[in-house]
């Protein structure tokens, strides 16, 4: 109702009034204060028509001015008495209360012939007025029958006047007292209020609340004629006013079963829990994302020619399936149990805002993954979001949504969090479905959107919009940061101007490394550079991979100096050729490779693989190259078939040639017989993972192929069997392999480069390094330590030459220059040795690639240490 009339005060009969009067009247029980409210039924018919006629009759020439309201406590029966009173002493802002100075009048004996609640002939009536007069007592005398009849007497009791300035306020304490009685059972529940500003006597217009919510019943359900009584009191005390005699004394509805109270509590409470059944799927998402990149399967499926563009394609279509999927169930399981929160609402406009949500959802997933990099971190992250989101929406969001006084541009603001943007739409949701409920009408349609009140439509905007906004941001974040080896912040701007190269780039014109260096190099080195710079000068396709003077330089943290982990590398690799890297721990092949493979950016410097540089054109060297890392990269959910059928599609591998291509891969490894190529991945060996793994690394043909440590925990047999396949791979391609094993080494490289520091050291094949840094026997002989020196002394006579490289608890290990002895000159002197003192093991063998590779690093570690 429209109450936005002025209250002002006038003169009537020396009486004060308003142009609108209330009549507040409540049942208080003896001696307890103002709680639970029951409803109105428990007024006696006839008292509220009689105290209506006393109301409208000292209304007669102000008529349209009157709302009377109506409160009551729960009757509590058998008690020694309860009265009518106004509890303004607990309701100090409730209704615009100026109680009608009653004026009695002749009131004539009434009869009525229905059902007396027993609150009226149990216990005395007050009336309630703002001064009590003489005239403000009066005797009511009722009948119902010859054997019952009594007279009650109606005492006058003065209380205060309360007043409001607005409907507004009115309805909002209607509310209010609804709200607080039926929920909390708590004081102030209202029965019912009649409102008669539209009334004269000429026209009866009166509007009419009441209460449908409390069902307790006093010797009978009285809730059933709760409207009809209400309707029934009022029209009967204006005509009686008016027409001084009433035809209708009382109505009756027909026989009918008690209806169920219409509380929806989908409705009710569903904005919480559904904010967290429909988020549940961000950390799925972001989850499954770390966990690719935790594992580095992402880099992995990069570096066999997976292009971002694609994974984030396939990988965004596959979490929207899911999503959607998911969201289906979600509203169909709510649709099928009959739930009015999805039954009543619009379908189409339910698909529209989860189709919105769950894309919003896994763009901010897609971008929230750049940041972590454990997956535990990122799951523990994402259900903090998850349960912050729903309590914080419904402890503090929705309070603002319902603050009429809050500005909405602050509610818009906050919107652009996507969980409260979530909030707010299954709140309109609720709403309408409550709404739609309580009322037996729709829940929200598509014409709802244009209300003012309905903040669905903002919100739809809102998420469409940032929807775009983050699914971008989220892919120029993933390039710069997370893409392997990641790339310059403009490389948007490069990337519409980059051409693929045919052939090999300048020299670099600044050189970096210092001249020192250079000339301090041994002459197979700077042989070696000097090819990598006639190479760049005259480009050719024969050599699969040319290194620059690449450089490494890790920054300092903790107070400890940057570490120089490659320092100026030239190399030059020809196709059909398998180069294999030698060094001791932290001499920088690992760095090497990481550089290679664009795990990580050259400090200075660069290399062209196929003519690409690493440096600009990582995504088409992906396209070419094959990896094998120093540890297994498997989806453990996944077979070894499926896996080789994975990466042969990324390496456009088709229909039968994939297949043939994998089984030819799978026998080539042992891993075809015996249903392993079927076996998931998770359940094979450690020797199984590495013979996959390096299957992986050759399908496909790759033109270049870098294998970190290929043969690790493979047991002999398997081990030769892999040397093999190896070796027959390298025919057609460039493979770089590190090791540890000299034997591994020797048997399946064409040239060795040994790294100590972060430098190239010596190169050659291994024949080469043997003749180059060896040339001697080596002389061992296990004795006690008492005669360690005799020993010495033995060696020293045969070669005066020999250095020990080896003394541990009675072992001596001699290295002696070929040209100085002869073998027959060692066997004597080793019988002479042995009837002097116990002999407990010796032996004379030529010099091997571990006692080089053993030679080189320490004269290059001894020489670091020097310099």
């Amino acid at each position: 109702m429209e109450m936005g009339h002025a209250r002002q005060s006038v003169v009537y009969n020396s009486q004060i009034w308003i142009n609108r009067l209330t009549v507040l009247f409540l049942v208080h029980s003896s001696g307890l204060p103002c709680y639970r409210f029951q409803l109105l039924n428990i007024v006696p018919s006839e008292v509220l028509l009689i105290l209506l006629q006393i109301c409208l009759t000292s209304l007669a020439d102000k008529l349209g001015t009157a709302l009377l309201l109506f409160l009551s406590l729960e009757l509590i029966r058998h008690l020694d008495k309860v009265w009518l009173r106004v509890c303004s002493h607990l309701l100090p802002l409730l209704i615009p209360l100026t109680v009608c100075w009653v004026q009695i009048r002749k009131l004539d004996r009434i009869v009525f012939l229905i059902l007396l609640d027993p609150a009226f002939f149990e216990d005395s009536l007050y009336n309630i007025q703002s001064q009590c007069t003489s005239n403000s007592t009066a005797n009511v005398s009722v009948s119902q029958s010859p054997s019952f009849n009594f007279v009650k007497e109606t005492v006058c009791v003065p209380s205060l006047s309360l007043w409001r300035n607005s409907t507004s306020e009115i309805n909002d304490q209607i509310f209010r007292g609804y709200k607080k009685g039926n929920a909390e059972r708590q004081y102030n529940e209202i029965l019912g209020a009649y409102d008669f500003l539209n009334s004269n006597a000429n026209t009866f217009n009166v509007s009419v609340w009441y209460n449908a919510t409390n069902r307790d019943t006093v010797d009978g359900q009285y809730y059933l004629v709760r409207l009809p009584r209400a309707v029934n009191l009022v029209s009967n005390a204006y005509l009686q006013l008016f027409q001084g005699r009433m035809e209708l004394e009382f109505i009756k509805e027909m026989p009918k079963p008690a209806t169920k109270q219409k509380l929806d509590i989908a409705s009710l409470l569903g904005t919480l829990f559904f904010t967290w059944v429909v988020i549940q799927l961000f950390p799925v998402v972001l989850t499954a994302l770390v966990y690719e990149k935790q594992e580095k399967l992402r880099i992995m499926m990069k570096m066999h020619g997976l292009g971002d563009g694609p994974y984030w394609m396939i990988s965004y279509m596959y979490f929207l399936v899911i999503s959607a999927l998911y969201m289906f169930v979600f509203v169909a399981f709510g649709s099928l149990v009959g739930l009015k929160f999805f039954t009543l609402n619009d379908y189409s406009i339910q698909f529209v805002f989860y189709f919105l949500y769950i894309n919003l959802q896994i763009s901010l997933a897609f971008l929230a993954s750049a940041f972590f990099s454990n997956v535990k971190t990122a799951t523990v992250v994402g259900y903090i979001c998850v349960f912050g989101t729903g309590l914080l929406g419904g402890f503090l969001f929705q309070n603002f949504v319902e603050d009429t006084s809050f500005p909405k541009g602050w509610v818009i603001f906050m919107e652009l969090y996507p969980g409260f943007a979530l909030y707010r739409g299954l709140y309109e949701f609720a709403e309408y479905s409550s709404s739609g409920t309580s009322m037996g009408t729709d829940g929200m349609k598509w014409g709802n959107l244009s209300a003012s009140e309905n903040g669905m439509r903002d919100v739809m905007i809102i998420m469409l919009l940032e929807w775009l906004a983050l699914l971008f941001v989220a892919y120029y974040v993933d390039q710069v940061f997370s893409s392997g080896s990641g790339k310059n912040p403009k490389y948007l701007l490069q990337k519409f101007r980059k051409k693929r190269p045919s052939s090999f780039r300048k020299p670099s014109m600044g050189r970096q490394g210092s001249k020192v260096f250079v000339d301090m190099d041994k002459p197979d080195v700077i042989q070696e550079r000097e090819k990598v710079e006639q190479l760049l000068l005259e480009p050719t396709t024969s050599h699969s991979i040319v290194c620059d003077n690449l450089r490494k330089v890790y920054p300092g943290r903790d107070g400890n100096a940057e570490k120089l982990a490659v320092r100026g590398l030239s190399l030059a690799i020809p196709r059909g050729e398998c180069f294999g890297m030698l060094g001791p721990n932290g001499a920088g092949k690992t760095s090497f490779i990481s550089m290679m493979i664009g795990l990580t950016t050259p400090t200075t410097g660069t290399a062209y693989v196929e003519g690409l540089d690493i440096r600009t054109e990582m995504d088409w060297v992906y396209t070419s190259m094959g990896v094998c890392p120093q540890h297994d990269l498997l989806w453990e959910t996944l077979t070894g078939r499926e896996h080789l059928l994975f990466y042969g599609r990324l390496k456009n591998l088709r229909g039968a040639a994939l297949k043939r291509a994998v089984e030819e891969s799978l026998r080539s490894v042992n891993l075809f017989n015996g249903g392993v190529a079927d076996k998931k991945a998770g359940k094979y060996s450690g020797g199984m993972k590495r013979r996959l793994s390096v299957a992986i690394s050759l399908i496909g043909d790759p033109k270049v192929v870098y294998m970190d440590e290929p043969s690790t925990g493979l047991d002999p047999a398997s081990r030769s069997n892999l040397w093999n396949v190896v070796k027959r791979a390298k025919q057609d391609r460039a493979i770089i392999l590190t090791t540890h094993s000299m034997e591994e080494a020797e048997y399946l490289c064409d040239r060795l480069g040994i790294f100590v520091d972060g430098s190239l050291q010596c190169v050659g094949n291994p024949k080469e390094l043997r003749g180059r840094y060896g040339g001697s026997y080596v002389f061992t002989m296990t004795t006690s330590v008492n005669d360690e020196h005799e020993v010495e002394q033995m060696v020293l006579r045969l070669s005066p030459s020999a250095e020990r490289t080896y003394q541990m608890a009675g072992t001596q290990k001699f290295e002696m220059p070929k040209e100085e002895i002869s073998i027959a000159d060692v066997f004597q002197a080793v019988e002479v040795a042995k009837s002097r003192f116990p002999v407990y093991a010796w032996g004379l063998s030529d010099t091997t690639l571990e006692d080089v590779f053993i030679k080189v690093a320490n004269s290059a570690q001894h020489f670091h240490t020097l310099t």
